[in-house]
């Protein structure tokens, strides 16, 4: 009987899929935005991601082989996505230093600490991510502009990212208008063309990979949903009640993080809830928050703090949407 029936962390797979499958199916999904920061940021993309995707294979192997003593998950394609992940969540000419760093953190603390893939409750590239914004803000913060096709390591022209640009017009007062006119249009955000981390700029890549995703039924439409659904909801609001202090709904969906959050990041299935009901609320959840830090919050961008809170709900969402047992009674009285 013992045979029939095997518990396990997640995450849980079925049929013909295993982890290694889906993490790989993942790392596909990731090239189209690779290849645009690519394109925009030159060899410090590529300088970026490696060192990001090189160390955390490293440090997964080393704590494994020093201290969790078991067999070796670095060939599952969890630690590429968490290097990638990170990249994608940093300013292309970020230090060599505090990528190392950040990969270490992410890996140490943010899965490694717990026991590995499946157990860790917060996503750990943004425990990466969220630990060198807080510890190297100005390197953290300093945007290259894009430029297509330069191919050079040489230090980059710098600039705000329409976000902060926005906060920081609002706050002394500037009309949203006027600072729109100074910032490029919607189909340049589309296609990429604006500062910002290397992985978050172009949505058309993202979006790719997003239905990639769909179409290999590695992740469900439920999280990204809800969560740019509820973002779209609540800064349309905010923008009709004063469209002189709030961008509209469609700068924030395009703009920052929010699609690489939502297909990305939210739907990391270990830590994300497990029933389609919870992971409605959760995706709901970090639209709310990601809105809430932007307009009323200190930092321009919200997308990894509002994940991270989620993360630590996620307990909470799977008890309260618990799945009925198999033969228990329903009272419908």
């Amino acid at each position: 009987m013992s045979k029939l029936l095997s518990v396990s962390p997640s995450p849980h797979v079925a049929g013909n899929y295993s982890v290694k499958k889906i993490m790989y199916g993942v790392i596909i999904a990731m090239l189209p935005a690779l290849f645009v920061s690519i394109y925009y940021f030159g060899l410090g993309a590529i300088k970026v991601t490696l060192i990001a995707v090189l160390s955390a294979i490293f440090f997964e192997w080393l704590i494994q082989k020093l201290f969790l003593k078991g067999k070796s998950t670095i060939a599952d394609g969890s630690a590429i996505i968490t290097g990638m992940l990170l990249a994608f969540n940093v300013p292309s000419n970020l230090p060599c230093w505090i990528i190392i760093v950040g990969s270490f953190v992410a890996i140490a603390v943010g899965k490694m600490t717990f026991g590995g893939l499946g157990n860790n409750p917060f996503n750990p590239a943004l425990v990466g991510r969220v630990f060198l914004l807080i510890s190297f803000p100005v390197d953290m913060t300093r945007w290259p502009i894009p430029e297509p096709l330069k191919f050079s390591l040489t230090d980059a022209t710098t600039g705000a990212t329409p976000l902060a640009i926005l906060k920081e017009g609002v706050k002394n007062g500037t009309p949203v208008d006027q600072l729109m006119s100074k910032m490029p249009d919607y189909m340049d955000y589309f296609i990429g063309q604006m500062g910002g981390s290397l992985g978050e700029v172009s949505a058309i890549a993202l979006i790719i990979g997003g239905i990639y995703m769909l179409m290999r039924k590695i992740i469900t439409w439920h999280i990204p949903v809800s969560m740019i659904g509820a973002i779209a909801l609540f800064t349309g609001i905010l923008w009709l009640v004063d469209p002189t202090q709030y961008a509209d709904p469609l700068f924030h969906l395009l703009t920052g993080g929010v699609l690489l959050g939502a297909i990305f990041m939210a739907t990391d299935m270990v830590t994300s809830p497990m029933t389609p009901a919870g992971q409605l609320v959760f995706g709901l959840g970090i639209g709310i928050i990601t809105v809430v830090i932007r307009v009323f919050g200190a930092y321009p961008e919200g997308v990894s703090f509002a994940i991270l809170i989620m993360n630590a709900v996620v307990p909470l969402l799977n008890k309260a949407f618990k799945p009925k047992r198999f033969g228990e009674e329903v009272n419908n009285g």
